[in-house]
């Protein structure tokens, strides 16, 4: 049972790492069950941020206008995390888009885990939810904003010490960290033709959208042009 880690959470434009983006980072240093340290940041994604996102996060393009990109904090942040291992809700999602912005900065980011998720679903009646709100509440464990990643991470560490109280003695097993394991290949750019072809169907077809051209990957540029010509049709003669 480990006393001392990094409660990470992360707020994103969607749930795929390979294809969406992430838009706001929390990782609270804990030493000895206490917060020692924090790393909080907004993130500019580069996209538009949906209004499914904005309901659920609280984010809006707006507020990340002028934050800082992914690749100028990642270094940072794993710096920040070096040498703990991690903690969360549901951890490998976070570590799965973690992972994915190390690589496509020619990062390392091999890393340890225990998944808070995973201990309610041993430890908590069955026909109770095991999401991040409920266990808390179910723990009578106070929540500020949820889906904000601060707020988030904050109360996974909360749910954990509570946790290691109630089960630590008698399930110490479960409470160990164990490696994460998640393969994450970069991204490439998107090429040249690729942006100019999409910029000819957005100015084709009138389409509203709000890109940053230089920060669309090869695969991100080829499934809007699918996108696109699916909805609208291809670029006119």
């Amino acid at each position: 049972m480990t006393s001392s880690y990094i409660a990470l959470d992360l707020e994103t434009t969607g749930l795929e790492s390979w294809t969406e983006k992430i838009t706001e980072a929390a990782a609270l240093k804990v030493i000895d069950g206490e917060i020692q340290g924090r790393f909080v940041t907004l993130i500019n994604p580069g996209r538009a941020i949906t209004k499914k996102i904005t309901e659920l996060t609280g984010i809006t393009d707006e507020m990340v206008k002028d934050a800082p990109a992914m690749e100028e904090v990642i270094g940072e942040l794993l710096k920040f995390s070096e040498g703990l291992p991690l903690l969360g809700h549901n951890i490998s999602f976070d570590y799965r888009f973690l992972k994915q912005a190390a690589v496509n900065s020619h990062l390392e980011c091999e890393r340890d885990a225990v998944d808070t998720l995973l201990l309610c679903r041993s430890l908590m009646p069955a026909d109770e939810k095991k999401n991040l709100s409920a266990a808390c509440a179910f723990y009578h464990i106070p929540q500020s904003t949820a889906h904000r990643a601060e707020a988030d991470a904050e109360s996974a560490h909360l749910l954990y010490r509570k946790l290691c109280s109630l089960y630590g003695k008698e399930r110490e097993e479960l409470f160990r960290p164990h490696p994460l394991i998640h393969k994450a290949k970069r991204e490439q750019p998107a090429t040249k033709r690729q942006k100019e072809y999409l910029q000819e169907l957005i100015k084709c077809h009138r389409i509203d959208i709000t890109l940053q051209m230089d920060c669309l990957s090869r695969s991100e540029a080829s499934r809007l042009i699918d996108t696109i010509i699916l909805q609208r049709g291809r670029l006119r003669e």
